[in-house]
């Protein structure tokens, strides 16, 4: 009798081993599943707008308030929950063509462009990045006018135009500043016929980024290059430059002679200090990457200056959720 209990003990033992595994088993199963399906929650982020009013001669518009602006996010109408219309300290950069075709251009884009960093806040930031065969960081973020002018003083006109690849070289250096408002004043005189990066890769580098860009371009007007059927080099970068410009918001100008070019970097200069901030929590809370058409509208009071143009970023990326794993 006793090895009969004995043995039937060992069965009882057995089995409930083998069944607390089977249910250990099975109860860890669904966890592993949820991790793998598990996603990180987070909010669509703020929305955030530099925008430039202009008036018919390009002077900035201001006095206006929070309730003259509209924001349309893929035709929604959106509640703005943040306004500001200050002057506040920029991340600069200066992006200036150092082909040899600037070489008797140079030395009053360098003027001009020292007349823009005079005219900003004095707590910007400024970087400088010229471009000829390869684009490169000159000097990299400084408040001091000194450096600016050493860098600008010793520059050597050379090579051909990586235009491209010195807008993508700006773009990744611009977010390593420090303030939270960021431009590009780029200058040149030529389409782009040395970058590594094409047109479509900068595009799309200027529809992720956050920086406003303005372009001056030194175009030939009466290039007859291209012949019938071929738009002219100077055409197709003017047109470049336009729509990089419109990417991000900014402005792009082709002045019919150099000695324009200090004024209208004054102009822009200006006009960047006369940015009013809009910002909105978007309606469409979805977490799919799709790009966002945003458009601003104005409806100013009746005194105000009569309202000629408005510069702003045309849409935006909107944020992901990926999935999180768990080591647990």
């Amino acid at each position: 009798m006793s090895r009969f209990i004995i043995f039937a003990l060992l069965i009882s033992l057995c089995s409930a081993i083998v069944f607390a595994q089977t249910q250990g088993q099975q109860g860890q199963q669904p966890r592993r599943q949820d991790d793998r399906n598990f996603t990180l929650s987070v909010d669509v982020e703020l929305v955030q707008l530099p925008v430039s009013v202009v008036d018919k001669d390009g002077r900035p518009v201001s006095g206006l308030a929070k309730e003259h602006f509209q924001v349309f996010e893929d035709n929604t109408l959106q509640d703005i929950s943040l306004f500001k219309y200050e002057d506040v300290p920029l991340s600069l950069g200066l992006v200036i063509d150092n082909s040899g075709s600037m070489r008797n251009k140079r030395e009053r884009v360098n003027s001009a462009a020292l007349s823009f960093v005079r005219a900003g806040n004095p707590d910007d930031e400024t970087f400088i990045v010229n471009f000829d065969d390869a684009a490169y960081l000159e000097q990299d973020f400084t408040g001091s006018i000194g450096d600016l002018i050493d860098v600008l003083d010793n520059v050597d006109t050379r090579g051909e135009t990586a235009l491209y690849d010195a807008i993508y070289l700006s773009l990744d250096h611009a977010k390593a500043g420090k303030r939270d408002k960021k431009a590009l004043l780029l200058i040149s005189d030529g389409e782009d016929n040395k970058s590594k990066y094409g047109i479509n890769r900068v595009i799309e580098a200027l529809r992720e980024s956050k920086v406003t860009v303005y372009a001056i371009g030194l175009m030939e007007e009466n290039d007859q290059r291209g012949g019938l059927f071929r738009k002219s080099p100077s055409k197709k970068a003017k047109e470049a430059l336009e729509q990089f410009a419109e990417l991000t918001g900014g402005q792009a100008y082709f002045p019919k002679s150099i000695d324009e070019v200090e004024e209208i970097c004054k102009r822009i200069a200006h006009d960047l200090r006369n940015h009013y901030t809009i910002g909105y929590n978007p309606s469409n809370k979805k977490l799919d990457g799709t790009w966002r058409e945003v458009r601003v509208k104005v409806n100013p009071p009746k005194n105000a200056s009569k309202v000629s143009s408005i510069f702003s970023k045309p849409g935006y990326y909107a944020p992901t959720s990926e999935p999180v794993s768990s080591n647990q």
